[in-house]
């Protein structure tokens, strides 16, 4: 398909931008010289993947100030990084942009598109935006807001992505000529605050050129993606308090939550499956005391997860198998991913498991005593 010249198609976008755009702290002032600190960049746009500006914003400032440079970073611990991000979601972004830094911190910072992706968490969008914005590379830099805009300005009907490549040798040209760090953004800007999935037509300084909107069809370009489903799960999560801490299970070493600290968790099944046994008998012969505390429904990309918090105290003993107890003192500072911090907040005390809960049911009783193997 052949497209318009895009340093034309373009060319109103530039001055948009620069009367429009929104402060960001990453954001350099001036958009036509390379950033003054390519590393600023570099952290806002593994924290902006898949996670609004809002809300990237108090954990990036928190960030730069504990870990200002990659040299600072590469050196940090693995629970300090995890305990930074912790919220943020994603942690794999957090290593990955540890192992990036350490990379930089010995190396340098690469100065090509082929160097950038050779970093650990870099594909090629973020990539190009790195290498745009930090360097003043062209560099096309294609995420869902540009593919957005791009699929309306030149109509294109079917799956913008499937035409990535097309789209960035068209882009390049543009790029060149209004800048590759302000095109970059502008476009960006543009997806976010006014081409959105329910455009603000009258306001869209490429109104005029649409191609979208002169056939009516931005509701239909781009067209909607199939919605990911989701699975829906119930869980017991065990906060259990004896004279030696709290039992937790570490962190692994791979997987979505690796580095994080998290709460023994009990399915229902399982708990199905004690009780049949005859594992939950009436309460005297655990030994256990505690409380159910207000659940709640943690929602995820893929998964959406009713849990039912649980605390109770025990007496000491082992940690069963894959478990650690861990001092109450430390609790506070273990890096745990949304679901794990919001039980450790809702926590009546750190010093004993007690407060206003209602009483455990016999099946609770019975989360407990499969996994510590009370007879």
């Amino acid at each position: 398909m052949a497209f318009p010249a895009s340093s034309t198609l373009l060319a109103p976008l530039a001055p948009w931008f620069d009367a429009v755009r929104r402060p960001m702290p990453w954001r350099a002032e001036n958009l036509d010289a390379p950033h003054p600190d390519p590393y600023a960049v570099l952290v806002a746009e593994i924290m902006l993947q898949q996670t609004q500006v809002a809300t990237v914003i108090p954990y990036f400032l928190r960030w730069l100030e504990r870990f200002p440079d990659p040299a600072a970073l590469a050196a940090a611990t693995e629970d300090e990084v995890h305990g930074l991000w912790a919220g943020l979601g994603y942690y794999r972004r957090a290593r990955s942009l540890q192992a990036a830094a350490r990379l930089i911190a010995l190396q340098g910072w690469p100065r090509t598109l082929e160097g950038l992706l050779a970093l650990p968490g870099l594909g090629p969008y973020t990539a190009a935006a790195v290498a745009a914005q930090a360097f003043q590379s062209p560099t096309p830099a294609l995420d869902g807001n540009a593919f957005r805009v791009l699929a309306r300005l030149l109509a294109i009907e079917d799956e913008p992505r499937r035409q990535a490549e097309a789209l960035r040798v068209w882009l390049a040209p543009a790029l060149a000529s209004h800048g590759p760090s302000r095109l970059t953004q502008a476009v960006m800007e543009l997806g976010a605050t006014v081409c959105t999935p329910a455009p603000r037509c009258p306001l869209c300084p490429l109104q005029e050129a649409c191609g979208a909107r002169r056939q009516g069809a931005q509701a239909r370009i781009p067209p909607p993606k199939a919605r990911t489903k989701v699975t829906d799960a119930s869980l017991r999560l065990l906060a259990i308090h004896s004279p030696q801490g709290w039992l937790l299970r570490p962190p692994g070493a791979t997987g979505l939550l690796a580095g994080l600290w998290s709460w023994p968790t009990v399915a229902p099944e399982a708990v199905g499956a004690a009780c049949a046994e005859g594992a939950a008998e009436p309460p005297t012969p655990f030994g256990l005391a505690g409380q159910v505390l207000k659940g709640w429904v943690q929602v995820y990309s893929h998964r959406r997860e009713t849990v039912r918090p649980l605390v109770a105290r025990v007496a000491a003993q082992p940690a069963p198998p894959g478990l650690e107890w861990v001092h109450p003192t430390r609790l506070q500072g273990v890096p745990m991913g949304r679901r794990d911090q919001r039980l450790r907040e809702a926590l009546p005390g750190m010093a004993q498991a007690a407060g206003t809960g209602t009483p455990l049911a016999v099946e609770d009783l019975a989360a407990f005593a499969g996994l510590l193997n009370i007879e």
